[in-house]
């Protein structure tokens, strides 16, 4: 960080406008937080117990679950802190590691769908050698190679950011730390910097999307030379979960980060923000439940085990009491 800075601490005014709203955003914003938790949970249990999707496509899936859980911890239970609290401080270094935390694992989530793609065009392309070409090993490499790429633009684009001079207002217009509300603040902030941010952002985002492009224009040109309706119905059917959450994702965080911003917009943004931290994690799990008839057996499995086990505790639990009491 540079020693010029004059602020070291920010006030996240974020929902701060809408103080008649602060109960009914925390319960709704609380729901949805314990939905997603509770449906990437689901989807991680039932890919690891089920034997039958030990592929890897459920493998990226997974990792896919697990990252949008990671993001969503980066900023939920804060935004849930502050809507109950007075103070909505939060000091620079911690602004700066949940900038650092969001932005690798958001780019992290870009690569690994990038990756997805990939995955569904080997499996049409070459289902007889699929499992040859997409070892474990190379599933592993593609997911950590999403993880350094993701977290190396989030360290550069922090970094850029943090070694402005806050020197004005220390009131950011968002309920985390974005980048744009917090360039706004900066006191040296040139167009180098924009161009810095800006060439990041769009290799994480244009870079990824190009690769997801050039996958699916794959997948179409095979599909359409099937020679069977019900070969392009369910060769397409595999891919249709994968588009609706990659056009979800691609299409909000396009319109936050790729498009110029002034300060008037901060309102808009930050409700695009909301979608894609809030409504896009809680839709992708539901997105691939409800389009993928495997998945949708495998949590049927896992809700018949929780049925299963919870009465065993409920029987096991009075009896351990009563045998404490006696003791």
């Amino acid at each position: 960080m540079g020693n010029h800075t004059t602020v070291t601490t920010f006030l996240l005014w974020g929902f701060s406008s809408f103080p008649e709203l602060q109960n009914l955003l925390f319960v709704v914003i609380f729901l949805s937080h314990m939905t997603i938790l509770i449906a990437n949970a689901s989807i991680m249990v039932a890919i690891k117990l089920n034997h039958n999707l030990h592929t890897p496509m459920y493998f990226f899936l997974f990792a896919l679950s697990f990252s949008e859980t990671c993001t969503t911890m980066v900023i939920l239970p804060r935004i849930l802190v502050d809507l109950l609290s007075e103070s909505k401080v939060i000091s620079l270094p911690e602004c700066a590691t949940q900038m650092f935390f969001f932005f690798g694992l958001a780019g992290n989530n870009c690569f690994i769908m990038a990756a997805m793609s990939y995955d569904r065009y080997t499996a049409i392309h070459s289902p007889l050698h699929y499992h040859i070409f997409m070892t474990q090993k190379v599933c592993f490499q593609l997911i950590m190679a999403s993880c350094v790429i993701g977290f190396l633009c989030s360290l550069s684009i922090t970094f850029t950011i943090f070694n402005l001079s806050f020197c004005d207002s220390n009131t950011i217009q968002h309920f985390f730390c974005d980048i744009s509300p917090l360039v706004y603040l900066a006191c040296d902030y040139t167009a180098h910097h924009a161009m810095i941010i800006f060439m990041l952002s769009a290799f994480v985002l244009v870079g990824s999307f190009v690769l997801i492009m050039i996958s699916y224009i794959f997948i179409v040109f095979l599909v359409v030379k099937m020679p069977s309706a019900q070969g392009r119905h369910k060769a397409f059917s595999t891919c249709s979960s994968h588009l609706t959450v990659v056009t979800m994702h691609y299409g909000f965080a396009c319109f936050v980060y790729l498009i110029p911003k002034n300060s008037g917009s901060f309102h808009e943004d930050m409700l695009m923000a909301v979608t894609y931290t809030v409504l896009t994690p809680l839709l992708n799990p539901i997105v691939y439940s409800l389009r993928n008839k495997e998945m949708q057996t495998a949590l049927r499995k896992v809700l018949y085990s929780v049925n299963k086990i919870l009465p065993c505790l409920a029987i096991t639990n009075p009896e351990h009491l009563r045998t404490t009491i006696k003791h």
